[in-house]
Formats: structure tokens, C-alpha cells, sequence
């Protein structure tokens, strides 16, 4: 029997990381081509457009939206790195995403330590949407509109913490309040949108495939996470933080600008630092209700989740009782009912007999001289000949009697619906039976023997089981004492005769 699984291990899960040593030892060399080679193509395009979003201006690119101005940055590394992060793991996007931001910050100008730091604002976003979906497990094929509805929510978290970089850049390039709006608003919004549209389409058009390919080659990835509901926690109180950090900085640098537009007396300063204050609001505000849609949905994905485990875990819990209380009734080695089920099965059979009064016997059997099969052809042997008596009570008896093994190379078989002459030619079909069918030993010669069987009747008036299985015992020791392989009747039931075995004594 299995052993009970976690709840975590009885639904889908996300997988793990791509584990670069077993692609390296385990993966095939076209699959070592393609992974490798594509992520170096990765790396080496993210540098590449890494300095031309500084180079070409692509940072803080204004857009008029009807009367209100927003801000966007182009940065093409976000949506490939992002690809690698969710397809194969953290680390596969965040390096690339690392080493890009680190090269073009030097390339600005930025000090060596400052740009270390501040080169870690995109790698944290993507570490956000990896810790989204291990913590809920969603699909990640973008196929369906729940799907949709947790990814573009992460993106926008995962945006606005990856955009603590744009503080930096204008901290260590001492900018004014008016320089920081736009490279602010232009990070997390371009952030946003390239993830969603671009990185969404690389992830919708590649994922069906690519998930094949993952579960034919799970061995090359980590285990599945373990920790959801921390996981989970984790990612709620990553939200509230983003919101409260998105509030304070939009709104800040937005009343910021509005001031020192105040302070110069300027009306074209104030007027364009008003409406920048009024489209930073509107945008928060629907900000705000894009974060609770995502709250939303990922409570009801945990919640379905969760029903889904605890589903499975009722299940498998049911299967589990059931294959114990199969196991505690039946004989290990013979399939067979074991003594305590028998004993029970008799017990019923014997009530019907008293509610109803129809007939039912009761047969008990030994193998003779077992002790020397066991020394001639070993205790294996035994547990061969055994079975092969097993499964021939099992090829007479009907389904409504009851074989059962009583111990050792002692069983009964209640047959119901029998009287005691049924019973006799029943107990004679068995006996010639096994003494016509020698056992095949592996490994060994056949190993030929007999039984002997006593046999009885129910009683009404029988106190309990054991006054038949009395009986039928004394029947039995007298079918031994006559010279074995042979049937014997209960002496006390009418009509009894001894019914010699055509066989000879083994």
C-alpha cells in the first residue's frame, strides 16, 4: 500500500526550476543545444537592447491619453527574461535580466556598486510573478480568461517592484521631482505592458509545447515547491506592500512636482504639473481596482485549490480505509478470507440459518502431513502448495460460500444453502481434485498431496460457530485417524457414514 500523500501532492502542481547539472549529465545533446544556446541568444540580445533603450532614448516616452500624460519606458529585455522565469525557473530569467540592466547603468555612468544594486529591480519582479504562480499553481498557457485574470494583476505587482530601480536611477543621478515623475511612471507602466502583451503572447504561443516537453522530462527539474499556503501569505502581503510603495511614490512625486510649480509662480508649470497630478490619481485609482480583481481571483484560486486537494484527499483517504479494511480481513498469503472474516462470515451464515432455517454445512480441512513437505522441499514450497489449495477452494466453492484459511494449513469453507449430503459430494469433488493435481514447485520437482476434511451441518440450535466448528474438527480427526485423504462425516448428524478416499495415503 502506498503511503498517504500530502494534499500538495494530490493535484497538479507548477514545476520546479530546470536544474542546469541534470540537463548537463541527463539531457540529451540536442536538448543541451537548444536550452543552453537559446539562453546565451538571451543573454547577449538583452545586453544588446539593454544599452539601446538608453542610447535611443527609449525611458520616460511621453503619450498623450486624451488631455492626460503618461509615461513609458521600451525595455525588450523584460518580456524574454520573464519567458525564461516562468518556462524553465528564476534564475534562468534573472541572470540575463541582471546583467543587462548591470551593463547599461555602467554605461550611464552609474558607479560599479550603485549599478550592482540597482541592476536586482527586475530580477525582484520576476522573483514576485515566480512566487505568484508557486503559490497558486496556475495555468500558465494563458489559454483561458482565469488564467488571464491572475497573470496580467502579477505583471502589474511584479511591475511595481521591479520598479525600485527607477528611485535609484534618479537618486544617484540626482534628478529633479520633475525628471523622477516620468522615469517612475514610465518604468512600472512599460514594465506592465510589455509583460502583458509580449511576454503573454511568448508565453501563450510556446507554453502547450513546452509543457510536453516538461512532464516527458520532469527528472531534469527541481521538485515542486512545497510551503503554498507561506507561499501564498507571502504573495498577499507582497501585494499590500506594492500598493502602499506604488501609492506613496505616484502620489508623492506627483504633490512633489505640484509644489515646486506652486513655488515658481509659473501658470504653464502649474497647469502641467496639476493635470500630471490628476492623471497620477485616475491612475492609481484604477490601479486600486485592478489590485482587488487580483486579490479576487486569487482567493478563489486558492479557495478551488484548496477544495481541490482536500477533494483528493478525501478520496484517497476513502481508498486507503477501504484497501486496510480489505487487508485486515484477508489472508496475506492466500488471498483468502483470513480467521477473523471467517469467523464473522459464519457467524451471519449461522443466522440465517436460525431466521430462515435453511440448511448450510460446514467444512474443515487439513493437509496431510505437511511437516514433511516443508522438510523435503523447504518452507517455500509450503507456501506454494498452500496457495495452490487456496485457489482451488476458490474454483469450487460458489460465490455465496465462504473459504477462509483458519490458521496454518488448517481451512474451513461454509457452504451456504448445503445439507449435509450436498456437503458430502461437495467435500469429495475437492479431495479428488487436489490429490489429482500435483504442484508445480519452481526450481523443484512436483510436490503431490492430500487432505483431509471433516464435514457438518449447521444448527439451530447450534450456542454459536464453535459448536459447529467443534464438530467439524472431530469429523476431521477422524478422517486423519482413518488414514488421511479421505472425508468424514459429523458421527452425531443422522445417516453419517466415513467416506474412504479413492486415493491412497500420502
Amino acid at each position: 500500500m502506498n503511503p498517504l500523500q500530502r494534499p500538495d501532492d494530490l493535484v497538479p502542481e507548477t514545476p520546479g526550476s530546470l536544474s542546469l547539472r541534470a540537463l548537463w549529465h541527463d539531457g540529451t545533446p540536442a536538448e543541451r543545444w537548444r536550452v543552453l544556446g537559446g539562453w546565451t541568444l538571451t543573454v547577449a540580445a538583452c545586453l544588446l537592447l539593454g544599452l539601446a533603450t538608453v542610447r535611443r532614448g527609449w525611458s520616460g516616452i511621453p503619450l498623450d491619453l486624451g488631455g492626460a500624460t503618461a509615461f513609458l519606458t521600451f525595455y525588450p529585455p523584460i518580456p524574454l527574461c520573464l519567458w525564461w522565469t516562468l518556462c524553465f525557473g528564476w534564475r534562468w530569467g534573472a541572470l540575463p535580466a541582471w546583467l543587462a540592466t548591470f551593463v547599461l547603468a555602467l554605461d550611464a555612468g552609474m558607479p560599479p556598486a550603485w549599478a550592482a544594486i540597482f541592476a536586482c529591480a527586475n530580477p525582484l519582479g520576476f522573483a514576485v510573478m515566480a512566487l505568484g504562480y508557486r503559490a497558486v499553481g496556475a495555468a500558465r498557457g494563458l489559454r483561458s480568461l482565469r488564467a488571464w485574470l491572475f497573470f496580467l494583476p502579477l505583471c502589474f505587482v511584479a511591475a511595481v517592484f521591479s520598479s525600485a530601480g527607477a528611485l535609484l536611477w534618479t537618486f544617484s543621478r540626482h534628478l529633479s521631482a520633475q525628471e523622477q515623475l516620468p522615469i517612475w511612471q514610465g518604468w512600472w507602466l512599460g514594465a506592465f505592458l510589455q509583460s502583458a502583451v509580449f511576454g503573454g503572447a511568448l508565453m501563450t504561443l510556446t507554453w502547450p509545447r513546452l509543457s510536453r516537453w516538461i512532464v516527458a522530462r520532469s527528472t531534469l527539474f527541481s521538485p515542486p515547491p512545497r510551503g503554498r499556503r507561506a507561499m501564498g501569505l507571502g504573495l498577499l502581503f507582497a501585494i499590500v506592500l506594492a500598493v502602499q510603495a506604488y501609492g506613496l511614490v505616484s502620489l508623492g512625486l506627483g504633490s512633489l512636482q505640484l509644489r515646486e510649480a506652486l513655488h515658481s509662480g509659473e501658470w504653464a508649470r502649474l497647469e502641467e504639473a496639476a493635470r500630471v497630478m490628476v492623471s497620477t490619481a485616475w491612475v492609481f485609482f484604477w490601479v486600486f481596482v485592478l489590485i482587488v480583481l487580483f486579490v479576487a481571483q486569487f482567493g478563489y484560486q486558492a479557495l478551488a485549490r484548496w477544495l481541490r486537494s482536500t477533494e483528493a484527499l478525501v478520496t484517497q483517504l476513502a481508498k486507503v480505509n477501504a484497501e486496510l479494511e480489505q487487508r485486515s480481513r484477508t489472508d496475506g498469503l492466500t488471498g483468502l478470507a483470513n480467521r477473523m472474516a471467517t469467523e464473522e462470515g459464519l457467524r451471519a451464515l449461522l443466522r440465517t440459518v436460525r431466521r430462515y432455517r435453511t440448511p448450510a454445512a460446514l467444512l474443515m480441512l487439513d493437509i496431510d502431513h505437511f511437516k514433511q513437505v516443508n522438510d523435503r522441499h523447504g518452507h517455500a514450497a509450503g507456501d506454494v502448495v498452500i496457495r495452490a489449495l487456496a485457489r482451488a477452494l476458490k474454483d469450487t466453492s460458489r460465490d455465496v460460500d465462504l473459504p477462509g484459511r483458519f490458521g496454518g494449513e488448517e481451512f474451513v469453507v461454509g457452504l451456504a444453502h448445503t445439507d449435509l449430503e450436498g456437503a458430502r459430494h461437495f467435500a469429495e469433488r475437492l479431495r479428488e481434485r487436489i490429490a489429482a493435481a500435483p504442484v508445480e514447485i519452481p526450481g523443484g520437482a512436483p510436490v503431490t498431496y492430500t487432505v483431509s476434511i471433516g464435514v457438518t451441518v449447521m444448527r439451530e440450535d447450534d450456542a454459536g460457530i464453535e459448536d459447529s466448528l467443534r464438530r467439524a474438527d472431530a469429523a476431521m480427526y477422524r478422517a486423519k485417524q482413518g488414514g488421511r485423504d479421505r472425508v468424514e462425516l459429523d458421527a452425531a448428524a443422522p445417516g453419517t457414514a466415513t467416506m474412504p478416499g479413492a486415493a491412497g495415503k500420502s
